[in-house]
């Protein structure tokens, strides 16, 4: 039997898990209060009437696609990719992107904030005796991951440069992954860059790779560490939100 691993977050209440302003706001309806919406359907039914007077358990979320585990897409990034063509968005890319071999690189050591570059990867790469393939799904493991739920979350672990992103997308790398709040360095250690040399390219340049060449990219991906360097598979389709930027994913790895 294989061994399913869930390298997925949980959409919670949680107030460290994204910036203040997109956090998830789940409000949840037990059996109780249920019970009164069910009935509301059915003239003359009474509260008795159910089993132990309950009826159903609800939640209604204020989300955003970019909370919890998610699938950017290439309109995420820029309105085109691809020398000028029009960006892909998250219900009209293919399906058989999400289900493929999977690449592990460690990037863990890397101080928070530091931004990998394509020499990075390719010393990884070397370590793990790996040549990459198209369509292959490389996820990074950061120091991030062991800080989700923590105040420092957002802020911790390293980043995706441009020449990193393409070192990748430019082999037929379609999906990519991280378990840090984004594939970019922090905003916060990207800020004090900018802050000292006036350069505009630093902000969000791994994103902005996306402008050249189309590719997709997990965040928030979780439990890293528990998959070996290669070797297994990952399953990561999107939720199909029409015209979206991102759609959330409950990805796993497969370890045959």
């Amino acid at each position: 039997m294989p061994t399913y691993i869930d390298l997925s977050v949980p959409l919670e209440n949680n107030e460290f898990a994204d910036p203040r302003h997109q956090r998830v706001n789940i409000e949840y309806t037990a059996h109780a209060e249920g019970g009164k919406d069910l009935i509301a359907s059915f003239p003359g039914a009474r509260l008795e009437d159910l089993p132990e007077g309950l009826g159903w358990a609800v939640e209604n979320v204020h989300i955003s696609t970019h909370n919890g585990t998610h699938v950017d897409a290439p309109w995420h990034y820029h309105p085109t990719m691809d020398g000028g063509e029009r960006a892909l968005t998250i219900d009209e890319l293919p399906l058989g992107w999400f289900f493929q071999p999977g690449i592990k690189l460690d990037f863990r050591h890397f101080e928070d904030g530091y931004l990998v570059t394509s020499d990075d990867m390719r010393r990884e790469l070397d370590r793990i005796g790996h040549e990459l393939r198209p369509f292959e799904i490389v996820v990074v493991n950061t120091s991030a991951g062991a800080r989700y739920g923590q105040k420092d979350y957002v802020n911790s672990g390293c980043g995706m440069g441009r020449d990193a992103t393409l070192f990748l997308a430019n082999q037929g790398v379609k999906v990519v992954g991280t378990d840090g709040w984004s594939w970019d360095a922090p905003f916060v250690h990207t800020a004090r860059k900018f802050a000292a040399t006036g350069d505009a390219s630093l902000i969000w340049e791994g994103h902005k790779a996306g402008m050249e060449v189309g590719y997709c990219q997990i965040e928030k991906l979780h439990n890293l560490e528990q998959l070996p360097a290669k070797g297994f598979r990952v399953a990561c389709f999107p939720v199909k939100v029409a015209h979206g930027s991102a759609g959330w994913t409950r990805a796993v790895g497969i370890i045959d």
